[in-house]
């Protein structure tokens, strides 16, 4: 099927004020991940998303497409289902969506979101990691749990799933897994998933994806081998440990 990859970048951020537009080894963030996922070759088209003139104008002119979408809109989802919508994308058939504060999401990670749609046959997929018990009782990192075949069961911020024993400690290393920033759907699962309320479940733990989950749309998520350098920038503290990483990492391929 044919591929669009959007990048949706809202300018109006609250917790990282002007986010998309703040630098990452001098160049906007926003500009780091379109020129991310350009490279990673998974796309037949990418573009990026934004309610914001200063960011169309930013991205235009590091020459990345881009499209003005409403500001009204509620979450990247809805403004990636906006673009799916408009008459110059609707001969794609799978849409995948690379949030636009996740300059270091790996393209495996994203091929993997991809290959639940296109190969798996899941109307939604993502990805995720292996993970150790550091991660279980960050709020901050998104774990997910699955059933045997591949499909979400439950997306949470709390520790999941619960070690009720120390002495199964063994078993319970290989079942947490970190949930990756990524989606891809097709294109009517994803009308679906925005024509959905919102779900208690979803406002409680401020995780979108447990609205189509509780409606009982199937979500494939893939298993992917490479953890990424480090999650999405969401702070000053995210912004300023990204420098940090990107500057050790440009050094690591000189």
């Amino acid at each position: 099927m044919a591929i669009l990859a959007v990048i949706p970048a809202r300018l109006a951020a609250v917790r990282l004020l002007r986010k998309p537009l703040r630098e990452l080894g001098g160049v906007p963030i926003v500009v780091r991940v379109w020129q991310h996922v350009c490279a990673m070759n998974v796309a037949d088209r990418v573009v990026v998303a934004t309610e914001s003139d200063e960011v169309a104008a930013a991205v235009g002119k590091a020459g990345a497409e881009c499209v003005l979408t409403s500001p009204l809109q509620a979450s990247g989802t809805d403004r990636v289902a906006e673009v799916s919508m408009m008459q110059p994308f609707r001969s794609f058939d799978l849409v995948c969506n690379v949030q636009g504060d996740e300059p270091f999401l790996t393209a495996e990670g994203v091929r993997g979101a991809l290959a639940q749609v296109n190969d798996a046959g899941f109307p939604i997929g993502t990805a995720s990691v292996a993970a150790g018990d550091a991660v279980l009782h960050d709020a901050s990192i998104v774990k997910v749990v699955c059933a045997d075949d591949g499909r979400a069961l439950y997306f949470s911020r709390a520790a999941i799933p619960h070690l009720r024993d120390t002495a199964d400690r063994g078993a319970h290393a290989g079942l947490v897994r970190q949930h990756l920033g990524v989606y891809a759907y097709t294109r009517s699962a994803l009308a679906q998933w925005v024509a959905l309320p919102q779900h208690p479940l979803e406002i409680a733990e401020r995780l979108e994806q447990l609205r189509p989950l509780a409606a009982g749309m199937a979500i494939g998520v893939a298993m992917a081998g490479e953890a990424p350098l480090m999650g999405g920038i969401d702070t000053e503290a995210d912004l300023t440990r990204a420098n940090v990483v990107w500057a050790e990492f440009t050094a690591g391929r000189a």
